[in-house]
């Protein structure tokens, strides 16, 4: 698991349910703007489906094999969904694939134990999958 991640955990792990809530207001304004040069593309193929809310997804690999992620999501109207984005991306960001394989299956789990947000475990859940998938593949590529 990403240190910074492992870090994340153990202090929500320390907080009540309502300082739980406003810690994950405060991680959703963190989350990177969309860069322009993605605003054109085709969303259909960074679209996760299963999430309630409308989260697209991009990943960019860059030259030397880390990779970044991106999201679109309106982060006022679906915070928890921009908080678990952001609390993701600060871990695995400008990292090898490896570091995102390395989070845990059950990490929104983990996150998101005691808040009462369970509705909304299989499309977080999903999101983090994206991730996953797009790091192993990436991983294999380059491994090519």
């Amino acid at each position: 698991m990403p240190a910074s991640l492992a870090r994340t955990l153990r202090q929500f792990r320390l907080l009540e349910r309502e300082d739980k809530m406003q810690a994950l207001l405060g991680w959703s304004k963190k989350l990177e703007p969309l860069p322009d040069r993605f605003a054109g593309l085709d969303r259909t193929a960074f679209t996760v489906p299963e999430c309630q809310t409308r989260v697209d997804i991009f990943p960019e690999r860059h030259d030397d094999g880390t990779i970044h992620f991106y999201a679109d999501v309106n982060a006022r109207q679906s915070p928890t969904v921009a908080a678990v984005l952001a609390i993701t991306f600060a871990a695995v960001n400008d990292q090898p694939p490896s570091v995102t394989l390395a989070l845990p299956s059950d990490f929104v789990r983990l996150l998101m134990q005691d808040i009462g947000l369970g509705a909304r475990e299989s499309g977080l859940s999903a999101m983090v999958a994206r991730l996953t998938r797009f790091a192993a593949q990436s991983e294999t590529t380059a491994s090519a």
